[in-house]
């Protein structure tokens, strides 16, 4: 799928595939610190080898991920977005989204996360939880934009939110 950034930038979205492990490498070796921490909970510049494998040899049905790649360059990732079906609800998927610095604040992630709520709900799914820091105020935008409510707790800086998915 391509789309546009506001500031006009071409943007495939695509599901994610296993030869795309050097493209995440790179993608979150040019995280900031702060990117970065946010979206692990602390600093992290580099995947082992395992974790590649795990991020990138999805099954499209519990394990989901889309990727975004710049239109004009496409082997420099800019954006990851994926869903895990929780081993034990059956109806609840852990989401997790990160956008590249210089592409954060016009919009991807909302897309991302928007095109992983529809899958989601057209696959059964009714909620997406997430684990984000308290201080990540650009994260919980993102998740109150693809969910109807919230439910939010609170625990030595780090928030569980819990969307229910909409039509």
């Amino acid at each position: 799928m391509l789309t546009r950034l506001p500031n006009g930038t071409g943007v495939v979205i695509r599901a994610i595939r296993p030869d795309d492990k050097a493209l995440l490498s790179a993608a979150v070796s040019r995280l900031s610190p702060e990117s970065s921490r946010g979206r692990f909970l602390t600093s992290k510049s580099s995947f082992s080898a395992d974790e590649l494998r795990y991020l990138t040899e999805v099954d499209g049905v519990r394990h989901v991920a889309l990727v975004a790649l710049l239109a004009d360059d496409l082997e420099r990732l800019i954006g990851v977005g994926r869903y895990v079906r929780l081993a034990d609800d059956a109806a609840t998927a852990e989401v997790a989204i990160v956008v590249g610095d210089e592409f954060q604040g016009q919009g991807l992630g909302s897309r991302l996360g928007l095109l992983l709520a529809d899958h989601a709900r057209a696959h059964g799914l009714q909620r997406f939880v997430a684990t984000m820091l308290s201080d990540n105020v650009a994260a919980h935008r993102l998740f109150a934009k693809i969910s109807a409510r919230l439910e939010k707790v609170t625990t030595h800086g780090i928030d569980e939110l819990v969307a229910r998915l909409v039509a």
